[in-house]
């Protein structure tokens, strides 16, 4: 039984079906299914979408789709663990996320959320149009052990530079690994204004953060 509704999860989410997926979790949960299992089948179609992105098969939407669907989940299986006072589920490492002062563009950042949430990450989804005062004072108040900038117009990048060099400033660089993308962003300026790494797709940026953190 809950094999069957597992695998039913998981085809509502490579479906892109946000209301079929969190009706089949709720439907999971109350027929005594772990919510960990939940989250599994669940992870396993993002991963799925995301890897059919990388080798050219699937497309934005694709990931939009996918992304919708498990953040439609999320809640239930949250709110399930809480119920048996198991907290959150258990994090690999927390990512302190926002796009860059100055731009306002959300659907990258929010794939890069989706995607490290879906790959065992606790995201501090810090918005759009985030200061360098405000990544410092995430990393000063949650203790991230990265920080991942984006930045999708080539005129609001040098922030991503103002906030490396803020961090230095602070004495926070060393505590952090920092990692950046997004449409105005190229793997030397990364390497240039001294980025730990760079990410040029949503799937590549969960790669990259297990790298980051000695994972794989």
């Amino acid at each position: 039984m809950s094999t069957e509704i597992l695998a039913r999860l998981k085809k509502a989410v490579l479906e892109y079906d946000p209301e079929g997926a969190r009706s089949l979790t709720q439907e999971a949960i109350e027929a005594g299914v772990e919510p960990v299992k939940a989250a599994d089948a669940i992870t396993e179609a993002l991963q799925e979408i995301g890897d059919g992105y990388g080798r050219g098969d699937l497309f934005l939407p694709d990931l939009v789709g996918g992304a919708q669907a498990m953040k439609s989940c999320m809640p239930v299986i949250e709110e399930e663990l809480k119920r048996r006072g198991k907290g959150k589920l258990k994090s690999l490492a927390t990512v302190a996320l926002g796009t860059v002062y100055g731009d306002i563009h959300d659907i990258g950042k929010a794939l890069v959320a989706a995607l490290l949430t879906a790959g065992g990450f606790d995201v501090l989804d810090l918005g759009t149009n985030v200061s360098a005062e405000a990544f410092l004072q995430a990393v000063r108040d949650s203790s991230p052990e990265i920080v991942a900038m984006s930045a999708l117009m080539t005129t609001t990048a040098p922030e991503q530079e103002k906030v490396l060099r803020a961090l230095e400033r602070e004495g926070l660089r060393e505590k952090v690994k920092v990692m950046v993308g997004g449409g105005g962003i190229t793997r030397e300026f990364a390497e240039r204004i001294g980025a730990d790494g760079y990410g040029s797709t949503a799937p590549e940026a969960v790669r990259l953060a297990r790298q980051l953190l000695g994972l794989d």
